[in-house]
């Protein structure tokens, strides 16, 4: 499916307190004020995404992971949801973004989603789908999903399947059979 570019550079409200964008979308303070941002996570390289200066009300956190399939972005599932978690308590709200805000963001709200909604793998990632449609984990973000799910609950809801493609989560399994490129 096709996307517009603006559609990338939307802010998309997942949650009261939990938001994903791009990073386009995440560079303008007047925005994220004006939707009560006070937390920016940002999940890019620096050399992909130099980070704004953000007012003092603004906490920014970089997060530097590449949106390639090896990236360990795993190794900050935890470390991001408990800080979203935090930043709930606490009354606040998070806007996490990437570059396009299709992949690694996507992936991280996920996670803190199955963690402390106790949703799984797949009502997550159609939770999520239903808010921002452009989502799309790249294969490895979804193995890593996978082994998240079966740490939090003891199996997975998601499996990684064979197509022409290499292997995709079961989840596209319908989408992808209809290909043709």
């Amino acid at each position: 499916m096709a996307y517009s570019q603006s559609a990338f550079h939307t802010i998309s409200q997942l949650t009261d307190y939990l938001l994903i964008s791009s990073a386009q979308a995440a560079r303008s303070p007047t925005h994220l004020h004006a939707r009560g941002i006070t937390h920016v996570i940002n999940v890019t390289l620096h050399t992909q995404c130099a980070m704004p200066k953000y007012p003092k009300e603004i906490t920014a956190t970089r997060i530097p992971i590449d949106d390639v399939p090896s990236a360990g972005l795993y190794n900050f599932f935890d470390k991001v949801a408990d800080m979203i978690h935090d930043v709930k308590r606490k009354g606040g709200r998070v806007l996490v973004h990437c570059f396009a805000g299709r992949s690694r963001s996507a992936t991280l709200c996920i996670a803190y989603l199955m963690k402390y909604s106790s949703m799984t793998l797949r009502q997550a990632h159609a939770y999520v789908k239903a808010r921002r449609p452009l989502i799309r984990p790249n294969p490895g973000f979804w193995k890593q999903m996978i082994a998240f799910e079966k740490v939090l609950f003891g199996r997975s809801s998601v499996r990684m399947v064979n197509s022409k493609f290499g292997l995709i989560p079961d989840v596209y399994e319908a989408e992808f059979k209809n290909m043709v490129w």
